[in-house]
C-alpha cells in the first residue's frame, strides 16, 4: 500500500482527485490532504508519505517552494497543474511525473503505476535540475535524469549519440558503445530535449546533430553517426532535418 498526501489550496481539485484515487487507485491509500504548502510541510515531516500530490499553483507558497523548504526528499512526487509551459517544461525536464487539470482517469492510474513499478525514489539532482529551471528557465543543463530499471541515472547530454523507440521505452546509444534503456517514450524525451541540437528523424529515432558524420541521400536517406552506427530517416523528415544540418546551404537555395 502506498501512503500518499494531497497538497492543494482548492477544496475541489483534492475532492475529485480524493475520488478518482479511491476509485481508481486502490494500492494508494490517503493519509492527508493540506489545503496549503505550509501545511503539507507539517504533514509531511509528521507522516512521512511514500507519495505526495503537490500541486504548482498555490498562493502564498508554490509547490516548488514548498519542495525547497525540506532537507531532504525522500518520497514520489507527482505534480497536479494547469496549463503552465514553463512549469511543465521544467517538471519534463527532470523527469518527475505530472497530472494536468483536469485530472485524467489513466493518466492518473498511469503515474501511479510507475510509482508501483519502481520501488526507487527520485534523486536530489532531479529536484536540483527541476528548480533551476524554474528559476532560470533558459538554462541550458548539461546532464538529464533517466528512469532505468534499477533507478535514475544522470547522463550527460553530450554523451548521447542516439534514441531508439522501443514502445513506452527508449534505447539511448551513448559513447563508447554504451546502451542505456530509459522508462521514458520517445516523445517524452524529445521533449526533454527540444532545447538542445537533437532532432527527429524518423517515427522511431531522435538524434543528437552533433554526433552526425554524414547525411546519405535517398527517399529519406540516412545518417552515419559518429559510433558508426546507421539512423533512418523519413521522407517526410528529411527536408527539416537537413535545413538544420546544412542552414546556410539551404537558405541559399531560397
Amino acid at each position: 500500500m502506498i501512503n500518499a498526501i494531497i497538497i492543494d489550496d482548492e477544496p475541489f481539485c483534492c475532492k475529485v482527485l480524493t475520488t478518482l484515487i479511491e476509485r481508481h487507485c486502490k494500492e494508494v491509500n490517503i493519509i492527508g490532504i493540506c489545503g496549503s504548502g505550509l501545511v503539507g510541510l507539517k504533514e509531511i515531516l509528521e507522516k512521512k508519505p511514500s507519495l505526495v500530490f503537490l500541486d504548482v499553483e498555490m498562493p502564498k507558497m508554490n509547490g516548488f517552494e514548498m519542495l525547497q523548504r525540506l532537507d531532504k526528499i525522500d518520497f514520489n512526487v507527482i505534480f497536479t497543474t494547469s496549463y503552465d509551459k514553463y512549469a511543465m517544461k521544467a517538471i519534463r525536464f527532470s523527469a518527475i511525473d505530472y497530472l494536468l487539470k483536469p485530472i485524467d482517469r489513466l493518466e492518473l492510474q498511469a503515474a501511479v503505476q510507475k510509482v508501483v513499478e519502481h520501488s526507487y525514489t527520485p534523486i536530489a539532482q532531479q529536484f536540483e535540475i527541476l528548480l533551476e529551471k524554474i528559476n532560470q528557465p533558459n538554462a541550458l543543463v548539461n546532464k538529464i535524469p533517466l528512469p532505468t530499471i534499477d533507478g535514475f541515472q544522470m547522463v550527460p547530454i553530450s554523451s548521447i549519440i542516439s534514441c531508439q523507440s522501443d514502445s513506452n521505452y527508449t534505447v539511448f546509444l551513448l559513447k563508447d558503445k554504451q546502451r542505456l534503456v530509459a522508462s521514458k517514450s520517445l516523445k517524452e524525451i524529445e521533449e526533454m530535449l527540444e532545447n538542445h541540437f537533437f532532432a527527429r528523424v524518423h517515427h522511431s529515432y531522435l538524434v543528437n546533430l552533433n554526433e552526425v558524420n554524414k547525411y546519405v541521400k535517398g527517399e529519406g536517406g540516412y545518417l552515419l553517426m559518429s559510433d558508426g552506427s546507421m539512423v533512418d530517416v523519413s521522407r517526410g523528415k528529411k527536408d527539416q532535418l537537413l535545413g538544420r544540418l546544412f542552414p546556410k546551404k539551404n537558405s541559399d537555395k531560397e
